[in-house]
């Protein structure tokens, strides 16, 4: 399929912060209607040189990327873990041995003749968003602390949104990493003209949901004002915070050999939030899982305890023969000594 997009918007935002630690690919104002990679890197804050590790993993990502592959072919997986494995070896040419090293998430999309090619590390986002339904038809996995908490049914949907945990993330792009951290790819080719891409640190998340930016997105307006709105909601975020999104203009589709075909992951990919957990998660749902939890930890207990009593039964069984014996055979030693002594004071 032949892609074409609108003007990109970005957003790079300092917040309460004293530096940027977020990057964005194209640079800032650099972006285009011809540009089909864009990344979004959020450098951990609170580790060394956060904004170093975000810078190279934008660098490098792109470089890589824009040297050995094209729009007009569609992109290989190999391609893209290659292009990783070569900005890890930069990395690690910078790494400055800290006990905190420094690090970053990725999140990058990729506009191809197959369609397009999510990846992405850690918790930045990737939204696929369709105003012509008012639909969110893809959001990435957070790689965090909290969501594996969520998914475990640990902690409800609003204490994963609002728990002091919810900046420890569980993948991040690292220097000197004796096994690499791997993104989730993800393909989509369920794509029509008017859909948006949307980009985002975790930063841009500070005060808004989904529901928000289905609204924004669905909202008839220019995409520049789309994007103030984006700005005006999150003025008075704390953290970073930085995005891209990318309105499709057209669609064009193409007779690709069907061994070159990507398979669509949107609504089936593991990685897809919307496919793994309803966001809308009842109160009821959540009680029944711990009914059933407390079921389950009642009968495990109880099965314990039936092992416990029988075990002890047994020892006392065990113990009753032991004495038991042992009294016979003393009888015994008694009757045959009595017989040798009357034996004896006979003769």
């Amino acid at each position: 399929m032949k892609i074409t997009i609108y003007q990109p918007q970005y957003i790079l935002e300092l917040g309460q912060r004293s530096k940027q630690e977020d990057c964005i690919y194209p640079l800032e104002g650099e972006a285009s209607i011809s540009d089909y990679l864009f990344l979004v890197c959020d450098g951990m804050g609170g580790h060394e040189h956060g904004e170093i590790a975000s810078r190279t993993v934008c660098e490098c990502m792109s470089r890589y990327l824009k040297d050995n592959s094209s729009a007009r072919d569609i992109l290989q997986d190999e391609t893209l873990l290659d292009a990783l494995e070569y900005t890890y070896q930069k990395l690690d040419a910078k790494d400055s041995n800290c006990i905190r090293k420094m690090g970053t998430t990725l999140t990058l999309l990729y506009l191809h003749r197959g369609g397009c090619t999510v990846a992405y590390i850690g918790d930045s986002r990737v939204y696929h968003l369709r105003p012509s339904s008012h639909t969110l038809l893809y959001k990435s996995r957070d790689h965090s602390l909290v969501y594996d908490l969520y998914q475990a049914g640990e902690i409800s949907f609003e204490e994963m949104r609002t728990s002091s945990l919810k900046n420890i993330i569980t993948k991040a792009v690292m220097p000197g990493e004796e096994n690499r951290v791997k993104p989730d790819i993800v393909h989509l080719t369920n794509i029509q003209a008017d859909d948006y891409f949307y980009l985002c640190s975790d930063g841009m998340l500070e005060q808004m949901d989904d529901n928000d930016l289905i609204r924004i997105f669905s909202s008839i307006c220019s995409d520049e004002k789309k994007c103030q709105q984006l700005l005006s909601l999150t003025a008075n975020n704390k953290d970073n915070h930085s995005a891209y999104f990318i309105h499709i203009k057209s669609v064009e589709n193409e007779n690709i050999d069907l061994d070159r075909q990507l398979s669509n992951h949107e609504s089936i990919s593991d990685f897809n939030t919307l496919g793994i957990w309803d966001i809308k998660e009842t109160k009821e749902n959540r009680t029944s899982f711990n009914i059933m939890e407390s079921l389950e930890k009642y009968y495990v207990l109880k099965y314990k305890m039936v092992f416990v009593i029988v075990t002890l039964i047994l020892a006392i069984i065990s113990l009753f023969a032991c004495v038991l014996i042992n009294n016979i055979i003393g009888e015994k030693k008694e009757d045959i000594n009595k017989y040798r002594l009357e034996k004896d004071f006979l003769y």
